[in-house]
């Protein structure tokens, strides 16, 4: 059920206030264009920007949107156990199909730390649980062992969605974990590396720009046809690249604001995608059709 290309939506702003009208209409575009999934309140999805009703609204909005028809990821995690306690039960009252719990920020925990938190939410709902390790934003590492024993703890934490850009940490998580523990690439560079070594999908933000094409690279991995695949891969890098010309998710939404889908609104403390680098932007969507 959760394979291939989980889009993390943005979450749109017009006018400093949630877009409900623009977000369904989103998820309207990526289920045509054949996204395996969705996920919401991702980092992508700028949470921490997001008041806990926003939160709970961009959720049950989703869920209904959806239908049904594709798996919903939503994201309920942050540094607050209570809060994240909340927002998981929430979500799996809405209808969402499995959680996202990133790893809390700012606090750096102790891998024991790690462990209790996640087992403590996991224990708390009936849903699949996707651990989201991200140190380059969290400053603190989930490790494989801590991974482990977690699956080993929780038979509801069903995978994870690794953006450690460490190959061969996450070789070696697939190779102690095995097959039947779901990974997931959060790097848009390593999505294809990932499925080629048992990887069953990823999160990658340039799915909210490229929906269809980011599908097809894990439809042609699964029809056995790894050479067209390879090429996909390559021809998608430059827009890759492009969706972090600056941090996420500010490139993603100025370029569907660009194509028309969406305000190109962010909150602070994220601001508007430079001069310079709209105009990169601009260049890079128009090979791409996009524009």
């Amino acid at each position: 059920m959760f394979h291939g290309s989980i889009v993390p939506l943005v979450t749109p702003f017009r006018e400093g206030r949630l877009d409900e009208n623009a977000l369904a209409e989103l998820i309207e575009w990526q289920i045509a264009s054949g996204s395996h999934g969705l996920s919401v309140t991702g980092t992508t999805g700028e949470p921490s920007s997001l008041t806990l009703k926003e939160r709970e609204r961009v959720i049950r909005i989703a869920a209904e949107a959806i239908g049904g028809r594709v798996p919903l990821v939503a994201g309920s995690g942050s540094n607050n156990l209570d809060e994240t306690l909340h927002l998981s039960r929430f979500a799996q009252q809405a209808g969402a199909d499995a959680l996202l719990l990133i790893v809390p920020y700012y606090i750096r925990p102790s891998q024991e730390g790690l462990f209790r938190f996640f087992k403590t939410v996991a224990d708390s709902v009936d849903l699949p649980v996707i651990l989201y390790n991200i140190p380059g934003r969290t400053a603190v590492n989930l490790e494989i062992d801590t991974v482990a024993r977690l699956r080993d703890s929780c038979p509801n934490i069903i995978g994870i969605k690794e953006s450690n850009k460490d190959f061969s940490h996450i070789t070696r998580l697939i190779g102690k974990l095995g097959p039947d523990f779901k990974v997931y690439s959060g790097i848009e560079l390593l999505c294809f590396p990932i499925l080629a070594i048992g990887g069953v999908g990823y999160v990658s933000a340039t799915g909210n720009v490229l929906p269809g094409k980011v599908a097809q690279l894990y439809d042609l991995v699964a029809a056995g046809q790894w050479e067209a695949a390879r090429a996909l891969h390559y021809h998608l890098m430059p827009l890759n690249d492009a969706m972090f010309l600056e941090i996420n998710p500010v490139p993603a939404k100025t370029a569907l604001g660009m194509m028309g889908k969406i305000s190109p609104e962010v909150r602070p403390p994220l601001a508007p995608l430079s001069q310079e680098n709209s105009a990169k932007l601009r260049r890079i969507l128009e090979q791409y059709g996009l524009v």
